[in-house]
């Protein structure tokens, strides 16, 4: 199930292919996003803290290994990292509204990396505009406009207020112009830790995926950390969060945002 389908603006939102199209309602985007992962199709994210929750029909056992994988379509040179958090149903209510725990990767504890980031995204008064931001670090910015994607505005339409704020962990961003002319971007990948990010290590393969097909990073939940870092030990969990962890845009490419292609449970699979 899709309990919640929050990206941040993008180039992919309101498009029906990738990020939910027309002026609906937060369970209306919920339900698109369920049917586009059970397709196996990309769900977007949009920039940085754009975020989807999902859960299962059964709790997903710490067995100590790899217990459950996303899969993302990175390739040698475009990762798109996203921060996964996990939930146990403590409360028992079946519903994602206990304590959510951050899965560490390599970028956690680092200097660069922030955690209680958050990025207030603002509606824009005009089609065809620029969606201006401002972080909690008091810097400005825009999700830009890319030629590829002329939809009217990449502000989600199902969001009735003309500002809201999502907040996680900022990783450092690693994207540059290798041309130094704009027109070669490249996105390096980072270790290992994160949803739609080209690491060998939690792939399991050193392929390059340069077809850019639907590929899984694995998780443990023993890598489960709570709001100072320290290890949490969680015998299973039952919802996962996904949440585009980088505030970057690669010129003619637009902004870095997360894409989901799946979730599942590695243990059920073995």
């Amino acid at each position: 199930r899709v309990f919640e389908y929050t990206p941040a603006p993008g180039q992919f939102i309101n498009e029906d292919k990738s990020g939910f199209k027309g002026e609906k309602t937060a369970s209306e985007a919920a339900a698109y996003a369920l049917q586009r992962l059970n397709a196996e199709k990309y769900v977007s994210l949009g920039g940085f803290g754009g975020y989807i929750v999902v859960g299962f029909d059964h709790s997903i056992d710490n067995y100590g290994g790899y217990d459950f994988a996303i899969k993302g379509n990175s390739f040698d040179g475009s990762s798109e990292p996203g921060i996964v958090w996990v939930m146990q149903d403590a409360n028992g209510n079946g519903k994602p509204d206990d304590t959510w725990y951050e899965l560490k990767g390599s970028e956690t504890g680092k200097e660069e990396t922030i955690q209680n980031y958050s990025v207030t995204y603002f509606r824009p008064t005009e089609a065809d505009a620029a969606v201006k931001w401002e972080d909690s670090l008091g810097e400005k910015g825009e999700i830009s406009r890319v030629p590829s994607h002329k939809q009217d505005s990449y502000y989600p339409a199902w969001i009735t207020k003309d500002s809201y704020t999502l907040s996680g962990t900022r990783l450092k961003a690693r994207n540059y112009d290798k041309s130094g002319n704009g027109s070669m971007w490249i996105n390096p990948a980072y270790d290992w830790g994160y949803a739609d990010n080209n690491s060998p290590i939690d792939q399991l393969t050193d392929e390059e995926n340069t077809e850019a097909k639907a590929v899984p990073n694995h998780f443990r939940i023993s890598d489960a950390i709570d709001s100072k870092g320290k290890a949490v030990e969680l015998k299973y969990i039952d919802f996962i969060k996904v949440q585009t962890g980088v505030n970057a845009q690669s010129g003619w490419l637009g902004e870095l945002s997360t894409e989901v292609f799946s979730i599942y449970d590695c243990n059920m699979i073995e």
